[in-house]
């Protein structure tokens, strides 16, 4: 007779997931907001600094930058 949850399918996935390695620990992943636009100087896109650093707001308002846009960026190290 069957021991329950644990035996059968559900029992096998967590023996295949413990092989795979779902239990150990996974590396952090560390990650940035950066604040992107054009300026008069450079109308190209480029990083204008890191959200908390600049305003995105209170760039675009004043005029300073356009095309302003805040994308998170993943350290891959």
């Amino acid at each position: 007779m069957g021991k329950g949850y644990a035996d059968g399918p559900a029992g096998e996935e967590l023996v295949a997931a413990m092989e795979r390695g779902d239990h150990l620990e996974r590396p952090q992943v560390h990650t940035r907001r950066l604040v992107w636009g054009c300026t008069q100087d450079n109308p190209t896109q480029h990083v204008l600094g890191e959200l908390g650093e600049v305003d995105p707001d209170e760039l675009f308002m004043s005029g300073k930058a356009w095309g302003v846009y805040v994308a998170t960026e993943v350290d891959a190290g």
